[in-house]
């Protein structure tokens, strides 16, 4: 059995965050560790993380995809859980996360999408069916294997140990969760589980100015992106590793060797 650390980037969102580590307090599998990562938070998120007894690590980079990287890197157990601080899982999240990672291996990612709360019936729904289902098929289409999604996923501490050079941690424009898929090397995998969910806000997409926000760091993550290696190349390195034609070994998502 690996230890677990759960890492949650947080930025003024305490009333959310007391809601997501009382539901970890209900886990049936326990998290090893808990941090949360605040993001020069004003209101009570330190207040939150005392009354938990959770350890809080700060980062002053603005950004979650900074915070998320923070909070890696800071980790200590061998397998790294990741909620927003919006996000309600369920009390078999951590176990589920276990039993499917020892099955899934060393080298891969395992996530599932929100059960989105709050807002309206059809904010909701759009959420749920058009935001998500879109995001997994369009990007599935694009990578060649499903993408990562943000509020709920978990991955090996020594799977991040290969793909923390390559994010883009300096911008606050930047998605974690769509950087990190797009990082995933030919010889790792991404495993979505539509039965793992979390509770997920809805609010982000509850107006257009949110929603637009939301689209534009999706391009300005891709453009980060492709600049560090193009769809195309991606997918012919994948496509490669996946035919057993490794030129040189395994590529990176650079294109480089990947590190060992």
């Amino acid at each position: 059995m690996a230890t677990i650390s759960v890492v949650i980037p947080a930025r003024n969102d305490a009333a959310f965050l007391r809601g997501c580590l009382a539901a970890l307090g209900q886990q049936t599998r326990r998290a090893d560790e808990i941090l949360v990562v605040d993001n020069e938070s004003t209101d009570e998120t330190a207040a939150v993380c005392d009354a938990a007894g959770v350890r809080r690590v700060a980062e002053a980079l603005p950004g979650v995809a900074a915070a998320t990287a923070r909070g890696f890197d800071a980790a200590n157990c061998e397998l790294l859980a990741r909620l927003d601080a919006d996000s309600v899982p369920p009390p078999d999240w951590l176990e589920r996360i276990e039993a499917l990672s020892e099955t899934a291996g060393p080298l891969t990612v395992v996530t599932g999408p929100g059960s989105f709360y709050g807002g309206n019936r059809l904010t909701r729904w759009i959420a749920e069916n058009l935001y998500i289902a879109g995001y997994r098929w369009s990007m599935n289409l694009l990578m060649g294997h499903p993408p990562i999604f943000g509020s709920n996923f978990a991955l090996p501490a020594s799977l991040w140990k290969r793909l923390r050079e390559g994010v883009h941690r300096s911008s606050s424009r930047i998605h974690d969760d769509l950087d990190l898929s797009w990082q995933v090397a030919p010889d790792m995998n991404v495993l979505w589980v539509e039965s793992l969910r979390v509770g997920v806000s809805a609010r982000p997409l509850e107006t257009w100015s949110g929603l637009g926000r939301r689209l534009s760091m999706a391009w300005a993550t891709f453009s980060a992106d492709f600049r560090q290696q193009g769809p195309l190349q991606r997918r012919r390195f994948r496509r490669q590793w996946q035919l057993g034609q490794q030129p040189g070994g395994a590529y990176g998502p650079a294109g480089g060797p990947a590190s060992p």
